[in-house]
């Protein structure tokens, strides 16, 4: 979806995207990259419909809005690959090192994480500005909650996917990966972002180019994190 083009119809609820990431789940091999980032997306979209059941959230109503709108970028990214077409350049670099044997988990998990956090949550908060007839500012408190929750997948990751520390020394290439990208900047980065674009909505051809340059260097970030690694 283009940045330009109006969001319209009726947003899903979060269970139809969980539905969407159980299947995944449930059909894709173990090891693959896209399964690899989908397990600990699903577990932290399962939190955030946790924490909008038990009323944590201010705005319910922002909320799901926003992770669905957010969720469905990753989603089509999927389709888009499974038709046989180009996904967003974020998310190519994963889709075509998923089965590289060099490639470590962890890998496959930080730049799942990159596209999404770098690219599309920004964009998901100007779908959800466009859905809800409100401004970047309307969505801040809801925007924090969630990004505390996804700071929590990068924990996560490196609590399931991290060799323990016998096998990762500091010479580990791994470790110098690891040390390069930080889930939480790229969410501050996200929301200074959103605010451009929502800024930039009545120039769309200055939007698209912003937009599309963002893609790409999300996309070579991305395929630096997957940078085949000696075992």
């Amino acid at each position: 979806m283009a940045y330009c083009e109006q969001v319209t119809g009726d947003v899903q609820t979060v269970d139809t995207v969980l539905s969407r990431m159980r299947a995944l789940h449930t059909t894709l091999p173990a090891r693959d990259g896209v399964a690899v980032f989908n397990r600990v997306y699903l577990a932290v979209t399962e939190a955030v419909d946790r924490h909008i059941d038990s009323g944590r959230f201010t705005d319910a109503r922002a909320a799901i809005a926003l992770d669905v709108r957010f969720a469905e970028r990753y989603l089509t990214a999927v389709d888009t690959f499974e038709e046989g077409q180009r996904p967003p350049a974020c998310w190519r670099p994963l889709f075509q090192f998923r089965r590289h044997p060099g490639v470590r988990p962890l890998q496959f998990a930080l730049a799942g994480v990159n596209a999404h956090i770098g690219h599309d949550l920004a964009l998901a908060v100007v779908d959800t500005c466009r859905t809800l007839g409100c401004e970047p500012v309307d969505l801040e408190d809801e925007f924090d909650r969630v990004g505390d929750l996804l700071v929590s997948l990068e924990e996560r990751v490196r609590d399931e996917l991290m060799p323990g520390p016998d096998v990762l020394q500091v010479a580990d290439p791994l470790t110098h990966l690891l040390g390069s990208w930080s889930l939480e900047r790229a969410r501050d980065a996200a929301w200074t972002t959103a605010r451009a674009l929502w800024a930039l909505r009545r120039l769309p051809d200055v939007a698209g180019e912003f937009t599309e340059r963002l893609d790409s260097a999300v996309g070579f970030a991305g395929r630096m994190l997957l940078t085949p690694l000696p075992d």
